[in-house]
């Protein structure tokens, strides 16, 4: 069961500037599709239009090939997920759960057995009958997916589901909701700002950036070769670094990279670099040899540290290096050091992102 969006403009305001505005998606069957980009990008709003809570200024809405996009919520057949659970806090998890199937008129048989089912499939069998106040964070979301799955939607949407919590039970459910998938199978649209969840999660991603669609793909793509530069500034944590193409290669301050084939001799340039592309040595020692940068900054983060180069040019360049490997590089803060750039995306032209 595909979605596909065409066009779609969505303003809040009379003349005022779209939210969304002309954007068009396919998201294929059985795949979950991330709406990713930074706050204001208009992926909430998108996922509203889709589910039936607004409508279209214009466009369409297609899911499972029927036009939805003037249908109420009710029958457009999905089941949502909110960051903020949603849940009633009068009732039980069952009741909850429950309460799709009730407002559908379901057997009380039938929607005992559907509770029970999905008890078991988010693995709370032992807390039906506790209220969502007496649930962790990650326990009610899991409860929120339950009641979505009830009614057996034939698309699930999930608001920054994770959002409110903390970056250990975050993590968890990521697995959780990839094993949940593997099982139902459901066409999923999740809406995040966190480019790693997206990345780790997705069959597909749509990157939007101020209401529009920068680029759509699957994530491999997304990361490996992003179209506009914002695309490339947005994933990965790039540094942006300025230059000119000089004997076909783009020189960047003291760093060189490949340059586009189209790219002319002094053309302006803007490299984009993710910190694990840089490799950097020490000079030996009473060598005369021209370095890269300064080490303005060390920061040991975890399994890798992080080191702030600063060019001759006066930008710097973020540089991430494995523990292991940069305890026998022996740098400290103040070191000239070689950088070589094992990877970047070059755009042509210098503007603002």
């Amino acid at each position: 069961m595909s979605v596909i969006v065409e066009q779609l403009t969505k303003r809040f305001t009379t003349g005022g500037t779209p939210a969304v505005s002309d954007v068009s998606f396919h998201a294929p069957s059985a795949a979950i599709t991330t709406l990713l980009g930074p706050s204001g990008a208009g992926k909430s709003t998108l996922l509203r239009l889709i589910a039936g809570l607004e409508l279209p200024d214009s466009g369409s809405v297609r899911i499972e090939g029927v036009d939805c996009t003037h249908l109420p919520v009710q029958k457009r057949g999905i089941g949502v997920v909110f960051q903020s659970y949603a849940l009633f806090k009068h009732m039980t998890v069952r009741q909850n759960i429950a309460f799709g199937l009730e407002t559908r008129k379901q057997p009380r048989g039938e929607i005992e057995a559907r509770v029970d089912e999905m008890l078991k499939l988010v693995q709370l069998e032992e807390l039906g009958k506790r209220y969502p106040g007496q649930l962790s964070g990650g326990q009610r979301q899991r409860v929120a997916f339950a009641r979505a799955l009830a009614i057996r939607p034939k698309l699930l949407l999930l608001d920054e589901p994770f959002g409110a919590l903390d970056s250990r039970v975050r993590i968890e459910l990521r697995e959780w909701l990839q094993s949940l998938h593997e099982q139902t199978g459901v066409t999923t649209l999740l809406v995040t700002h966190d480019q790693e969840e997206a990345l780790e999660i997705s069959q597909h991603v749509v990157v939007l950036s101020d209401g529009r669609v920068a680029q759509a793909g699957p994530p491999e793509e997304i990361y490996d070769r992003p179209a506009t530069p914002f695309v490339a500034s947005f994933v990965g944590g790039t540094s942006v670094l300025h230059g000119s193409v000089r004997s076909g290669r783009a020189e960047v301050g003291t760093l060189v990279v490949a340059a586009p084939q189209s790219a002319r001799e002094g053309e302006a340039v803007q490299a984009f670099v993710r910190p694990h592309d840089i490799k950097i040595a020490k000079p030996a020692h009473g060598s005369n040899e021209l370095t890269t940068g300064r080490v303005e900054r060390l920061k040991s983060v975890g399994g890798y540290v992080k080191v702030l180069l600063k060019l001759p040019s006066g930008e710097t360049v973020t540089v991430e290096v494995p523990r292991a490997e940069f305890d026998d590089l022996g740098v400290v803060e103040g070191d000239h050091v070689h950088a070589d750039v094992r990877m970047a995306k070059v755009f042509l032209g210098d503007f603002a992102i």
